[in-house]
């Protein structure tokens, strides 16, 4: 493991006044009983346009004549068809590694839907699982899918593991992939070995839907349930296998396709008696604890988890699935998990992951669980993702989000005035306990300040005062970096932060990153990652793809340079075993030689910056990289940091 030099007492100046002044501006704006959240409206997909069949060109665009175009191929063969239907349930992006399995869409992409309204663009990929990643990261900025690709057998392999992640987390994507169905028109040895039967079955544990269509209408049928049923609660990734002759062979004359209206099934929510039934327990709780997941889908679900919260001043914890709940309001409880847990004679879990995790061995005797997930309306079973069985006292199958506007509503009509007084007073001293664990927070990022390498608490303020003045969204989990940001930043807004990976599968950040940078550009967001070097390790090929479409964004790699948590794991095991734990770098550090990651991102056109080991030089290093994102590309600072 690396070694802790001995740090030095700042002045009065220094550390705490640094984490007071630069990390905790604006949190006395949330008032107990009267804090409020900016939430933007929650995004609407305007109904889908039919695309237009008449090509133009961006050539055209700039006066010069359209290219020459060769008989009808370029708007009656099949994958411009399938392009029609992405376009019209709202697709805006593809993301792939080329693949001849689907070049014929690939070549519709680039040569029909990038040049006819309503666009489809291309998104040029290294490796089929960034590819993947990148659609799960869009997904949960945009609140919609894109599309990405992958060539039949060998780069569904490449791609599960990503959309593993994308199952665990709950994250609409809508994949394709090529197939050569008919053994006729195998052309080589190779087309035989990447041909499968049964392409899907390799995710078919993982994924919500698959079908391999075998005509048009059967391509706009499947395209049309795919996107349904990804986007329908809980979320999940479906997977199309596009036979490659449906895509290149031209429409038959005569013969007749329909894109199909798309309509978007609402979600579903909570039975009204059983609504009724948990606002009567939260009401009349003495110590009621809101858990949430990833129950605040949109920004409308965040203004709704305020506003219950509130009429209750019940505390809120946060498993940090998704951006939950505002970190500088008082009723944010999270660092006080164990305690307030502890406490409550009634738990709402929100779309809980693992509320036995959660609760077990913490509740006092006769305490109430009460569960509102989707989850437990689509289950499979072979990958154990569900979590331990938990008895709950009341369990509603509905989505949490769609329904917490009958939950607040009911809470507030059951409140009388005598126990809206004791709310106040429950509100007041969940404000004071805020502040003390705010506080406690302050002293304890202050630990090591100076210290080499650089602590993960310093790195993450360091970070925040030089974005806490802009439209900054955090695209990365923070487990790894002790959650810092949640204990001293300021958040408010539901695109400010993307929770984990869902399956915590290495190699999911760059591309979720990219794609989440993505969906931020056209706000003109600042998208921001801080994450580790084992994990860029894993698909360094998303910094091409960040540079080559100039996508915003700051990459600030948490370079411990080792697994970290498998060094723990590892002096664990040798401690158990009385073998002592100085061997325990040894298949867990990224050492002789040391990763130059400024090398590694200057070779694929990303601006760079690093290796920072003094503290007193991130400020200006990451001062300088912000102000060439801001110009529109990405950048990377490389930080030699300590383990958490």
């Amino acid at each position: 493991m690396p070694r802790r030099t001995k740090s030095t007492e700042p002045s009065a100046a220094g550390r705490r006044q640094f984490l007071k002044t630069a990390t905790l501006a604006g949190t006395g704006a949330l008032a107990a009983g009267t804090g409020t959240v900016a939430a933007a409206a929650e995004p609407t997909q305007a109904a889908p346009k039919k695309s237009a069949v008449q090509l133009t060109s961006r050539a055209s665009e700039q006066g010069a004549p359209p290219p020459n175009l060769e008989g009808a191929t370029h708007t009656t063969c099949g994958s411009d068809f399938m392009i029609d239907v992405m376009r019209n349930l709202g697709i805006e992006y593809v993301a792939a590694i080329p693949g001849n399995t689907f070049k014929g869409l690939h070549e519709s992409i680039i040569n029909y839907g990038m040049l006819t309204a309503p666009m489809l663009e291309h998104i040029s990929c290294m490796h089929e699982e960034i590819s993947v990643a990148i659609a799960h990261g869009y997904a949960k900025i945009a609140g919609k899918p894109m599309a990405c690709m992958m060539h039949s057998t060998v780069g569904l392999q490449h791609g599960s593991m990503a959309i593993y992640n994308a199952w665990a987390d709950r994250v609409p994507v809508f994949a394709i992939v090529g197939a050569q169905m008919d053994a006729a028109k195998r052309r080589s040895y190779v087309d035989w070995q990447h041909s499968v039967f049964d392409g899907p079955a390799l995710v078919r544990d993982f994924t919500k839907f698959d079908d391999t269509p075998i005509s048009l209408s059967h391509f706009a049928e499947s395209a049309n349930r795919a996107y349904k049923f990804s986007m329908t609660p809980p979320y999940g990734p479906t997977v199309l296998a596009v036979d490659q002759n449906l895509q290149e062979d031209p429409i038959e004359k005569g013969t007749l396709a329909n894109v199909l209206k798309h309509v978007q099934p609402s979600p579903p929510r909570g039975d009204d008696a059983a609504v009724q039934e948990v606002a009567r327990l939260l009401v009349n709780a003495e110590h009621p604890v809101i858990v949430a997941d990833r129950a605040a889908r949109t920004p409308a679900g965040l203004a709704l988890m305020v506003e219950l919260a509130e009429a209750l001043q019940a505390p809120v914890i946060d498993m940090y699935g998704r951006m939950n709940f505002p970190w500088r309001h008082p009723l944010n409880q999270t660092r006080a998990q164990a305690e307030k847990i502890g406490e409550a004679d009634v738990i709402l879990g929100l779309e809980l992951t693992d509320f036995w995790g959660v609760t077990n061995g913490r509740l006092a005797p006769g305490a109430k669980r009460i569960s509102i997930t989707s989850g437990d309306l689509y289950l499979k079973a072979n990958y154990q993702d569900f979590e331990r069985f938990t008895p709950v006292d009341i369990a509603l199958a509905a989505d949490a989000e769609a329904t917490l506007p009958y939950l607040v509503e009911a809470v507030r009509k059951l409140t009388t005035a005598a126990r809206r007084s004791v709310f106040e007073a429950r509100g007041a001293k969940l404000a004071h306990d805020h502040q003390t664990a705010l506080e406690q927070s302050r002293e304890a990022a202050a630990v090591g300040w100076d210290a080499q390498p650089i602590t993960t608490a310093r790195m993450c303020a360091e970070v925040y005062e030089q974005i806490r003045n802009e439209d900054w969204a955090l695209c990365n989990g923070t487990v790894f970096q002790n959650n810092w940001p949640q204990q001293l930043w300021t958040a408010t807004q539901h695109h400010q932060y993307i929770g984990d990976s869902g399956a915590y599968g290495l190699g999911y950040l760059p591309g979720a990153t990219v794609g989440a940078a993505l969906a931020h550009r056209k706000h003109g967001r600042l998208a921001v990652a801080i994450g580790g070097d084992g994990d860029l390790m894993f698909t360094p090929g998303a910094l091409w793809t960040a540079a080559h479409h100039k996508i915003q964004l700051l990459y600030v790699v948490h370079n411990n340079r080792a697994y970290h948590q498998e060094i723990m794991y590892v002096q664990m095991m040798a401690n158990k075993r009385n073998r002592g734990i100085d061997r325990a770098h040894m298949g867990n550090a990224i050492t002789d030689p040391n990763v130059d990651f400024t090398k590694l991102a200057n070779g694929m056109g990303v601006f760079a910056e690093g290796a920072v080991t003094d503290p007193k030089d991130l400020a200006g290093a990451l001062k300088r990289a912000i102000a060439v994102v801001k110009r529109g590309v990405p950048a990377l600072v490389d930080v030699i940091s300590q383990g958490r």
